[in-house]
């Protein structure tokens, strides 16, 4: 299935981005696209997935789903959903930005009684020196908000880096005092249909309840950042972990354009 037509998106949804930090698009992926791509990515899921102990045995983020990342590299028939230019072009305008890069994808499947997902920064991970960078997050299925859709603190995003605070009950704690502080109003966009997708920022804080149907929460999430973006310092265990693995060959102060991060939509072409 080819997914590089362009999805219409209007100058309202632009700048209700810019000033939330995420938004929700129905039909970015239609049904019969969808279908096809769910297929594909669940069976690698599936594949990648065997080793993963019981979710009792988990700490609080491994409960909150099961992570596999990068799929594109090692499954071919991922590849065109994961550098899919309809999704790319609208990461690109969202962020007012001429062209963007892949950071990677991930699969995350919430399993059905799986762990709430602590609120938490994407880009405290990333050693990116910009502030364009942007999640997009679609389900595959039909989600409801009790299976886990996600929560946005609106506007959070003007906060910036708030440290060293990676996913873990401890994040969960200090940014919940944070938001209530702050007096952001909290977001959920409630229940979504297979290829609907959210996007936000890499500051906006964010986070999901537990899953409390019985299935399973198929998503698959693909992160971008601005072409011409340069390497960021990588000044914590997780940012220097992410240098080594989703950008290879690049060093702080250069450019972020290693052989995992091609440049998936360009407006000149």
């Amino acid at each position: 299935m080819n997914l590089d037509s362009s999805y219409a998106l209007g100058a309202e949804q632009r700048t209700s981005f810019q000033r939330d930090g995420h938004i929700l698009l129905r039909e970015v992926c239609p049904a019969e696209e969808m279908g096809a791509y769910r297929e594909i990515i669940s069976g690698a899921v599936a594949e990648e997935a065997k080793d993963y102990a019981p979710l009792e045995e988990r700490d609080t983020y491994g409960k909150a789903f099961l992570q596999i990342m990068n799929l594109w590299e090692r499954h071919e028939k991922v590849r065109p959903f994961s550098l899919a230019r309809r999704f790319a072009k609208i990461a690109a305008e969202l962020m007012g930005v001429e062209g963007v890069r892949m950071y990677h994808d991930q699969a995350l499947y919430k399993e059905a009684g799986g762990g709430f997902t602590p609120w938490h920064q994407d880009q405290h991970y990333w050693p990116l020196d910009t502030d364009h960078t942007i999640t997009m997050w679609m389900p595959l299925v039909p989600v409801s908000a009790g299976m886990g859709t996600m929560h946005f603190a609106n506007g959070s995003q003007s906060v910036g880096y708030l440290g060293d605070l990676p996913i873990s009950d401890k994040a969960e704690a200090e940014i919940a005092r944070l938001v209530e502080k702050q007096g952001w109003d909290v977001v959920n966009h409630g229940a979504m249909a297979a290829g609907d997708a959210t996007f936000h920022t890499g500051w906006t804080l964010h986070g999901a309840p537990g899953n409390s149907s019985g299935k399973m929460r198929e998503v698959m999430t693909i992160i971008y950042f601005a072409d011409g973006t340069l390497v960021g310092a990588a000044d914590n265990e997780n940012r220097q972990r992410d240098l080594e693995r989703w950008l290879p060959g690049c060093a702080p102060g250069g450019p972020a354009d290693g052989p995992l991060n091609p440049v998936v939509y360009s407006a000149a072409g």
